[in-house]
């Protein structure tokens, strides 16, 4: 009974940590023409007046939803623990998708179709919202526009070559996990420097999708880099987060 209680106390507590930390994540809304973006925002530890990065993360098809919370599964509390830093002070958003949507432009989904035909010129309405709330907090908060990162995982790594193709000049850096780019953009994203992370043993999305985005953008510029775990299936961003190099290479990274 003595060895339940403790058991019992220590499961319970982490239950609760886990919550406080979630709850450090704002709840917020934002409004686009007849549409809404439930997002979670996380302000800059350190109370400043000064300009500091936006970090905006893109969760994968497992986290759409409208609940403003399931976005949080993956990555909160890794940068809950290292924007405590000085260094790292900014702000981080997890916006969330809806069922049935995506941050990219295609049709359907990409990892399960490979017709190239499901490409679609136009940005995704998901896609564009998010464009338009870092356009909004620009405006509203006190953001270092020459930093301002992206970094997504799956369908968010998807989102996160997408995006940064589609304005590239809003952004300083990014990190696609486990993702896929859109060739017939990707070209308008090669100033921009890109870490990319992936599993090779990947059943979801395949590695080679990486692979190619990163031989396509290493051939116009150097400054990309490529990391591929072996012996790691779909979930590569666990390594990423548990390594977390990643984020000192963002915050090197500035426009000008």
């Amino acid at each position: 009974m003595r060895f339940f209680i403790i058991v019992f106390f220590i499961y319970t507590n982490n239950l609760f940590s886990q919550s406080e930390s979630l709850n450090s994540f704002l709840f917020r809304e934002f409004k686009y023409e007849n549409h809404s973006l439930p997002y979670r925002v996380l302000e800059p530890y350190t109370y400043t007046e000064k300009n500091v990065p936006l970090i905006i993360f893109l969760h994968g098809s497992g986290e759409r939803g409208d609940d403003n919370k399931l976005q949080l599964t993956h990555g909160a509390s890794f940068f809950l623990e290292k924007m405590k830093k000085k260094k790292f002070n900014s702000y981080v958003i997890f916006p969330q998708c809806q069922v049935n949507n995506r941050w990219s432009s295609e049709k359907k989904d990409p990892w399960l179709s490979h017709d190239e035909k499901n490409k679609v010129s136009d940005i995704s309405l998901y896609g564009k919202m998010v464009i338009e709330l870092i356009e909004y907090l620009i405006k509203e908060k006190n953001i270092d526009t020459d930093r301002i990162y992206i970094a997504g995982l799956s369908m968010g790594g998807y989102g996160t070559f997408e995006l940064v193709s589609r304005r590239p000049d809003l952004f300083a850096a990014a990190v696609p996990i486990c993702g896929g780019a859109n060739f017939s953009i990707l070209n308008n994203s090669i100033n921009i420097p890109h870490w990319i992370f992936h599993g090779q043993l990947d059943r979801v999305v395949p590695v080679q999708k990486s692979r190619d985005a990163f031989n396509y953008l290493r051939n116009k510029k150097s400054h990309h880099k490529y990391t591929e775990f072996k012996e790691v299936y779909h979930n590569s961003w666990e390594n990423v987060f548990d390594d977390g190099k990643f984020l000192n290479w963002l915050f090197s990274k500035s426009k000008n």
